[in-house]
């Protein structure tokens, strides 16, 4: 799964974590106290949590955060009804699985040698991900989700942390070369490439393409180094 942003492109992008000790040897699960949707188990429940994940996307991306009924879903990944509600509980607990999973499976960034080119990189890979039929409609679900539930706005925030986090490596390394001034806060830059973006898609309703990428990444440049940020 190619997620932004820096996806959108989630992210994002962070490499999938491998299972737990306690899956590993086949120990009692964690305590209750653990938030749903947090276990990293390994085996058969990775297996039921992969299935049903797959199934919570796919409902996302057709009919919003509405479609997420837990009975429906665990249907749809062919598991059953206690299982789905035993481990997430809630459909905002599963819409925030959901989102650290593509965080986790989001590609890396772009390692081109040159600030413009990575930055170009990153904003075409956002464009990619919220034009794509599914994964454009699975945003926006969760977007519009975050903005009425704390737990999924929580696990956005947290999922856009991990991506900006991972491009903001080509922001350090230019100022490394001397791309960009010292000082340079390279999470600012590389939200401000994807921010535009999302803008256009949530208010303006401008075509996102890559003549639009490029303007984006050409803008934050530009003021990366006036030495805005």
């Amino acid at each position: 799964m190619s997620v932004a942003p820096g996806d959108p492109t989630p992210p994002s992008p962070a490499e999938p974590t491998g299972p737990t000790t306690a899956a590993r040897s086949g120990t009692a699960p964690p305590a209750p106290s653990a938030a749903p949707g947090t276990v990293r188990p390994g085996g058969r429940t990775a297996r039921v949590r992969e299935a049903v994940l797959e199934a919570a996307g796919d409902a996302l991306a057709a009919t919003g955060f509405e479609g997420l009924d837990l009975a429906e879903i665990a249907r749809r990944a062919g598991v059953g009804k206690t299982t789905v509600y035993r481990r997430w509980g809630t459909p905002a607990a599963l819409a925030a699985d959901l989102l650290e999973d593509m965080a986790a499976q989001s590609l890396p960034r772009s390692r081109t040698g040159s600030i413009e080119e990575d930055l170009r990189a990153n904003a075409r890979l956002v464009v990619r991900t919220l034009t794509d039929p599914r994964q454009g409609r699975l945003f926006r679900a969760l977007i519009a989700a975050s903005l009425c539930d704390r737990q999924t706005a929580e696990a956005l925030h947290r999922f856009y942390a991990v991506r900006v986090g991972e491009w903001a490596g080509c922001v350090t390394d230019a100022v490394a070369r001397g791309e960009l001034p010292e000082g340079t806060d390279s999470r600012a830059v590389v939200s401000a490439v994807s921010a535009p973006l999302y803008y256009g898609m949530l208010n303006t309703g401008e075509p996102l393409d890559e003549a639009a990428a490029d303007r984006a990444a050409a803008a934050a440049l530009a003021a990366a180094r006036a030495g805005v940020y």
